[in-house]
């Protein structure tokens, strides 16, 4: 029975799934990958552990689904994106990769925004650059690690580092390729994008770009012995795991937002034609003439998983030790929490923001007599808000009308419900386990003919499709309570980098 795989390695966690080609999840393996964190600000992974990580997930996997491997017809991989993974001229790693979540080049990022390279980079790119930029970041490297920075041969991201050790080849997708140095305009690799970075002498080291769904190479011997892939197997080019979660659930498509509430904050639409404002990154899509719209700030349900950390520790054991979901652990705390009114607010940015690098995290109305639950429900209400934030901007671009919404705590009704009420608009969720990695595997099928376009998803959507519509009243206490939090988040502008200045 023929299958896909695909690979989806995140921040922390690199997932192997094996799909059936009617969409049907066969088997799935994790493994975690380390972060190391050298100096402050600096957010690593030692990229042989992250290869290596991910085969031992791709073996366990062929072996839980109970098929051969044989019947693996393609394999696709997506992965974080932004930041780097470099090689040097004889394709050894260079160094650590450096994830998304890595700001050490926030100084570099921020000065160019308060210059004319922003103004330039929009009208060039398509995009401000920030600090976990691949420009930015090698800007720092080229600044502070110039022996590092002279060895550089290849300039890749985090799956076309697993692409390469699947193959051997060594190469991008369009996706990937447009995170800093392409030509909004005509999609392809930009000199005058490299020159206005001061990155020039980086031309030959940019690689060669492919379709997301086009076949670049086939599983090497040294993969197969490693993996129990068949050699030979064909391998895609894969895509940014942005766009393979909006792929995996149905929403990447004009009119509609795809909202991903995971690590990052992510909200995304797509457009037939280029479309530039500081607002949002304007991406290659998956095909010529498709440009993805990106807003997004690393300020989601991050800060959830911190809660539950942190506040939960008790209720996580729990979880762990009965086998059921943390967040039906938590769902009568939660509810009763939404059933009562309360003042508290939580600013999500324990790990960033869309008002730079030194916004922080906090807690804002809180009383005595409130409790767990009323903090609970302010960590969801402003991950909802600063969604609403991203939305809100692509909003002044483009006529949206819908949202899809994926991400693990998405599957809670209620999540999904203030969603809806926040936005504003009707929220639906797909009912699609590791949706990345569906996103990529329907890249894999399309490379070898199994489906006719990526778009063209076996699965029934609606039929797994849970829709949420807003409620009036509740959307208009919702506008209050928004506007107070980005009034707030203004007038803390001029203090968050007085709390770093008194750090002790």
């Amino acid at each position: 029975m023929p299958c896909l795989l695909g690979i989806d390695s995140g921040l922390t966690v690199t997932k192997a799934v094996l799909f059936d080609i009617d969409g049907t999840p066969l088997s799935v393996a994790r493994r975690r990958v380390t972060q190391s964190f050298p100096h402050a600000r600096h957010v690593e992974r030692d990229m042989d552990e992250f290869w290596n990580a991910t085969a031992d997930a791709i073996a366990e996997a062929i072996s839980k689904s109970g098929r051969s491997v044989s019947d693996i017809l393609a394999v696709a991989a997506t992965a974080h994106g932004d930041g780097i993974y470099l090689l040097d001229h004889d394709r050894h790693p260079l160094g650590a990769g450096i994830l998304s979540l890595d700001s050490r080049a926030v100084d570099i990022a921020e000065r160019w925004v308060k210059s004319p390279i922003a103004e330039q980079s929009i009208a060039i790119t398509g995009q401000l650059p920030h600090a976990s930029a691949p420009s930015a970041i090698l800007a720092w490297v080229k600044e502070n690690e110039p022996e590092r920075y002279a060895r550089i041969g290849h300039v890749l991201a985090a799956k076309d580092w697993l692409r390469f050790c699947l193959t051997g080849e060594v190469g991008t997708d369009r996706t990937e390729a447009s995170t800093s140095f392409t030509d909004v305009n005509t999609q392809e690799f930009s000199k005058e994008a490299l020159a206005l970075f001061r990155l020039e002498e980086l031309w030959t080291a940019l690689p060669p770009m492919s379709r997301s769904d086009e076949i670049v190479g086939r599983v090497s011997r040294a993969c197969s012995e490693r993996t129990g892939l068949v050699a030979g197997t064909p391998v895609v080019a894969g895509l940014h795991d942005v766009t393979a979660s909006a792929l995996g659930v149905g929403g990447l498509a004009t009119g509609t937002v795809a909202v991903v509430a995971g690590t990052y904050s992510i909200n995304e639409t797509l457009f037939s034609e280029p479309r530039v404002h500081e607002s949002w990154f304007c991406r290659n899509g998956i095909a010529p003439g498709e440009w993805n719209n990106m807003s997004i700030s690393p300020a989601s349900t991050a800060n959830y998983d911190w809660f539950l950390d942190k506040l939960c520790a008790a209720e996580r054991g729990e979880a762990e030790r009965v086998g059921r979901s943390i967040h039906d652990i938590l769902r009568p705390e939660i509810d009763a929490a939404l059933a009562r009114p309360s003042t508290a607010m939580f600013h999500p940015y324990l790990f960033g923001s869309p008002y730079g690098a030194l916004a922080s995290g906090a807690f804002f109305g809180l009383r005595g007599w409130q409790d767990r639950g009323d903090m609970l429900r302010a960590v969801w209400e402003g991950i909802a808000f600063n969604h609403r934030i991203h939305v809100d901007h692509l909003k002044g671009g483009f006529a949206i009308s819908r949202a899809r919404l994926t991400g693990g705590v998405s599957r809670s009704p209620a999540f999904a419900q203030m969603f809806a009420n926040v936005l504003g608009m009707p929220v639906t969720v797909t009912d699609t386990d590791e949706a990345a990695a569906w996103g990529a595997a329907l890249c894999a099928g399309k490379g070898v003919g199994v489906f006719s376009d990526v778009y063209s998803d076996p699965r029934d959507l609606d039929a797994i499709a849970t829709s949420y519509s807003p409620d009036a009243s509740r959307h208009a206490q919702y506008e209050k309570r928004y506007a107070l939090f980005c009034e707030m988040a203004a007038a803390l502008g001029p203090l968050w980098p007085k709390i770093e200045e008194t750090m002790i």
